[in-house]
C-alpha cells in the first residue's frame, strides 16, 4: 500500500485536462487521496496515442505499439493477468542482403541463439558488446541510468565500439522504429532505458489491443469521473472553458495533454520538433512469416522500417483463418513517397512493391485495411530526464502538468509523469500553500 502523501483538509475538486495514460494516471493517485476528480476528454474515447480500433474482425492499434512489461510504473498500476498480454519472440528476423536472418537473445532462447551466432550480420565483437550493454544497464537501478552522461543514441553505439555494419542492420531499424528517427539523435538515456526494459521484460500486446491499457485505467474511476466530447479551449486558475462556452470551476486544474497542446493552454511557443508515426495494416491469408517476430528493415533502402503479424502474438488481432499484418514506414520515407492520393494509394503500393520482393507475389493479394498516420507520436527525445515536482508545477497558481514530453518518451513515463503531478499538488495542498513556479 502507498503511503498517504497528505490528505487535503476538505475534499478537493481537480479537474484533468485529457484522458490519455498521464491524465488517467494522475486522476487515479487523486481519487486514492480522497480527491473529486473529472477528467476532460476530447474526443470520444479515453487513451489519447493508445488507442485500438475495432475494424472488420481486426483489432488496429493507432500505429504500432508494444507493450513492455518491465516497466515500472505499469508494474504498479496495472494488471496485467485481465490484460492477458502476449510476448513477442526475444528477438528479430533482419532482412539483410537479400535474405532473412534471425537474432536470439541468448538469455531468453539459448539453443536458437547458437543458430543466430553463425550470423553474418554481427562480428563476434558485437555480440560481445550486445553482451558488455546489457550487464551495463542492468547492474544500475533504472533512476540512476538518468544521472549518466547523456549523448545521441548514435554516438553512444560508436563509444562502445559497435561494427557500423551492426548499427546499419540491426540497431538502425530496430530503435529507429522505437524512436521513430532512423538518425538516432535520440539520447543515449532513451537507448539504455529502453534496451534495459527490452531485456528485463517481454516486449508484448495485450490480449484486446494496446488500447485496453487505458481503458482499465479508466474503469477504476469513480462512475461518471470522465467526461468524452469535452473539448477544453483554455485553462486558468481554478477553472477551464470548453470549445462550447462552458466553464468549469475547480479547486485545481491539471493539464495533461501532449507537448505542443499544452504549450498553446499556456500561451508558449510550440516545438517544431517532433515525431510522426505511419502504421499500414493489411489482411493476408496466411502471415508471410512463422512466429512472433519482428522484421527489421536491415537494408536500408526501401519504406518499409519493421514488420510484424500482430495475430500471431495475439491470436485474438484478427478474425479466424486471417493474418493481420502490420508495416511501419518512418515519417521521413513516407514523405518522399510524394503527396497522398485519397487512401495513401501511393505508399501503399511502394510498401507491396518492396514487400514483394521479401514475400512474393502472395503480398499483393493482401487486402490494405487502413493507414495511420499519428502527428506527434513522440516528443522530442534529444536531451531526456525523469520528471520531478518541480516540472509539473506551472507559472499558473493551482494549475500543474503532465505527460511523457516532461520524463521518458514513454507508456512508462506518461505513467510517472502522472503520479508525480499528483503528488506534487497533494503535497501542495497539505501545506497549504498555492505553487508559482519561478
Amino acid at each position: 500500500m502507498r503511503p498517504r502523501v497528505g490528505a487535503p483538509s476538505k475534499r478537493t475538486k481537480v479537474l484533468v485536462v485529457g484522458a490519455g495514460l498521464a491524465g488517467l494516471s494522475c486522476a487515479l493517485r487523486l481519487v486514492e487521496e480522497g480527491c473529486e476528480v473529472e477528467v476532460l476528454e476530447a474526443s470520444g474515447a479515453v487513451g489519447g496515442r493508445v488507442r485500438t480500433d475495432a475494424h472488420e474482425g481486426f483489432l488496429l492499434d493507432q500505429g504500432f505499439q508494444v507493450f513492455l512489461t518491465a516497466y515500472p510504473e505499469a508494474k504498479r498500476l496495472l494488471d496485467y493477468e485481465a490484460l492477458a498480454t502476449k510476448p513477442f519472440y526475444a528477438g528479430a528476423l533482419v532482412r539483410s542482403g537479400g535474405r532473412f536472418h534471425k537474432l536470439a537473445d541468448p538469455f531468453r532462447h539459448p539453443l536458437d541463439a547458437l543458430v543466430s551466432a553463425l550470423s553474418p550480420l554481427a562480428t563476434l565483437g558485437d555480440k560481445l558488446r550486445v553482451a558488455g550493454l546489457r550487464r551495463s544497464v542492468m547492474s544500475a537501478q533504472v533512476e540512476d541510468l538518468f544521472r549518466r552522461d547523456e549523448t545521441s543514441t548514435a554516438e553512444a553505439l560508436d563509444r562502445r565500439g559497435f561494427s557500423s555494419a551492426f548499427v546499419e542492420q540491426f540497431f538502425r531499424p530496430f530503435f529507429g522504429g522505437v524512436f521513430l528517427e532512423r538518425e538516432l539523435s535520440t539520447s543515449s538515456r532513451m537507448l539504455e532505458f529502453t534496451f534495459r526494459m527490452f531485456a528485463e521484460g517481454a516486449a508484448s500486446l495485450p490480449a484486446r489491443g494496446m488500447g485496453a491499457i487505458p481503458e482499465q485505467l479508466a474503469a477504476r474511476l469513480p462512475a461518471g469521473a470522465t467526461r468524452l466530447r469535452a473539448r477544453v479551449a483554455s485553462v486558468e486558475s481554478g477553472a477551464v472553458t470548453l470549445d462550447t462556452g462552458e466553464r468549469l470551476e475547480a479547486d485545481v486544474v491539471v493539464v495533461a495533454v501532449e507537448q505542443a497542446a499544452a504549450a498553446r493552454f499556456f500561451g508558449e511557443e510550440a516545438p517544431r520538433s517532433r515525431r510522426t508515426a505511419v502504421c499500414l495494416y493489411f489482411a493476408a491469408e496466411e502471415s508471410p512469416v512463422e512466429g512472433s517476430l519482428l522484421v527489421l528493415n536491415g537494408e536500408g533502402r526501401g519504406p518499409v522500417n519493421n514488420l510484424c503479424v500482430p495475430s500471431l502474438v495475439a491470436p485474438s488481432y484478427a478474425p479466424p483463418g486471417a493474418s493481420l499484418v502490420s508495416v511501419s514506414v518512418l515519417a521521413d520515407e513516407a514523405a518522399r513517397a510524394g503527396p497522398e492520393t485519397a487512401g495513401g494509394e501511393r505508399l501503399v503500393a511502394e510498401v507491396r512493391a518492396q514487400l514483394s520482393g521479401w514475400f512474393g507475389a502472395s503480398v499483393n493479394g493482401w487486402r490494405h485495411l487502413k493507414t495511420y498516420t499519428i502527428e506527434r507520436a513522440l516528443p522530442h527525445q534529444t536531451s531526456v530526464s525523469l520528471c520531478t515536482p518541480e516540472r509539473v508545477r506551472t507559472r499558473t497558481p493551482g494549475v500543474y502538468q503532465c505527460g511523457d514530453h516532461l520524463d521518458t518518451p514513454s507508456i512508462n513515463g506518461a505513467l510517472r509523469s502522472g503520479r508525480v503531478a499528483a503528488e506534487a499538488l497533494l503535497e501542495d495542498l497539505a501545506r497549504g500553500t498555492s505553487y508559482r513556479a519561478a
